[in-house]
């Protein structure tokens, strides 16, 4: 049925915080999973506290990473609050985590002690460096994985040092391959009966869009560079002026979209001329190219380019700012943003659900939660703790 997302059914107890753990708990909540965060009673994930604007003494990523989830509070440096969570996690199909490795052995929540109290359990293992290897306990940052997975190196100009893009882009690689792993490990267990640990190192998850960097190396000796706006060998991909001074990008590196944009500019010749002919010809000559192909874009406004591009097939568009994701008409029929209630902020906008399903779509449900927001609807109803056993537990700033 339709109003069933995919996901329904599937219980997610997610121990991490900031994001390369968190983010995969909001990508399998997104689809329907009940995800339960387990917070410090004390002060929360600190993703609460994160992001630069912080109106109404807000963060504004806690509400889009915490989506759709539930947030209990348990204090892991206890044993009352190991045994909370150990009782929790019996009830769940799948843990996520994302503390150095080591950490839930010392609290006495290692992978097998779990899966024998609850053999389906999937336990999903974010990490710096994954859970094996010499580097395995060292402490790791997303952009410490960017680093080491080769991504730094090659962004930003030749000229300066190797510049990071302006998001945790390692955090939510590493969650997304986790997020891939764990239903992997989900339709292993439907067959198997089985669960098993999913471990997802930040390094490998870049390391794993890096394209042909290995083999470039291993077999022909070359080392990739920083090139700035470009890819090597690929062109026309650039970003190129215009007469009212904005930028628009053109890609058009295959054979036969090389011809359309050269019919457009007036210049079929360039198409059959031997420097820019080929794929491999255009990626020799590229600067001699995109000179070529600024002088002409220069002479016209962004909005004319774009409407003689879209008419020749040509791909093209603008570098989109937050303004102009919000009032794009592509944007608003794809509902790509979503805008929910804040219980203080109001409005709330943020992107949608991706991907999109035909049947089964998933959905942003509410915002994140207020701390400990579900403590008695999880102990009570869930573990069935009583008032009493609740109380305690609070008394003595376990949850």
């Amino acid at each position: 049925m339709r109003d069933e997302m995919p996901l329904a059914g599937l219980r997610v107890v997610e121990l991490g915080q900031l994001l390369a753990g968190p983010f995969c708990g909001q990508l399998l909540g997104d689809f329907g999973a009940q995800v339960i965060k387990v917070e410090d009673p004390r002060t929360g994930d600190p993703m609460r506290q994160w992001g630069r604007e912080r109106p109404y003494g807000r963060s504004l990523w806690w509400p889009v990473v915490a989506r759709n989830k539930q947030s209990v509070t348990a204090d892991l440096r206890t044993e009352e609050g190991q045994r909370l969570v150990a009782r929790l996690i019996g009830e769940a199909d799948v843990l996520i985590e994302n503390f150095r490795p080591g950490t839930l052995e010392r609290w006495g929540l290692s992978p097998d002690v779990l899966r024998e109290a609850n053999p389906r359990l999937i336990i999903t293992r974010v990490s710096g460096y994954g859970q094996t290897g010499p580097y395995a306990k060292r402490a790791g940052y997303g952009s410490i994985g960017e680093a080491m997975g080769g991504i730094r190196y090659i962004t930003g100009d030749p000229d300066r040092a190797p510049s990071r893009t302006g998001i945790s882009l390692g955090d939510a690689l590493a969650a997304t391959f986790a997020c891939i792993g764990t239903l992997v490990a989900l339709h292993h267990r439907e067959r198997t009966g089985q669960g098993q640990v999913v471990d997802s190192a930040i390094y490998e998850a870049v390391l794993a869009l890096m394209e042909s960097l290995i083999p470039e190396y291993q077999v022909a000796g070359y080392q990739r560079e920083r090139t700035g706006t470009t890819l090597p060998n690929v062109a026309p991909s650039n970003v190129y002026p215009t007469a009212d001074d904005e930028m628009v990008l053109l890609a058009a590196n295959q054979d036969t979209v090389f011809r359309r944009l050269a019919d457009a500019m007036g210049r079929p010749e360039l198409a059959t001329d031997e420097r820019y002919a080929t794929h491999g010809a255009r990626g020799k000559y590229m600067e001699e190219l995109d000179g070529l192909i600024a002088e002409w874009t220069s002479t016209m406004k962004a909005d004319d380019l774009l409407e003689l591009m879209n008419d020749k097939g040509v791909p093209a568009g603008r570098i989109y700012r937050a303004k102009d994701m919000l009032t794009d008409p592509h944007f608003a029929a794809r509902e790509a943003i979503v805008r929910l209630v804040h219980p203080e902020i109001g409005e709330f906008a943020m992107h949608n659900v991706v991907p999109k399903l035909s049947d089964t779509p998933g959905k942003v449900r509410h915002v994140g939660p207020e701390l400990g927001e579900h403590n008695e609807v999880i102990y009570r109803d869930l573990l069935g703790l009583a008032d009493d056993e609740l109380v305690s537990l609070r008394s003595a700033g376990v949850i």
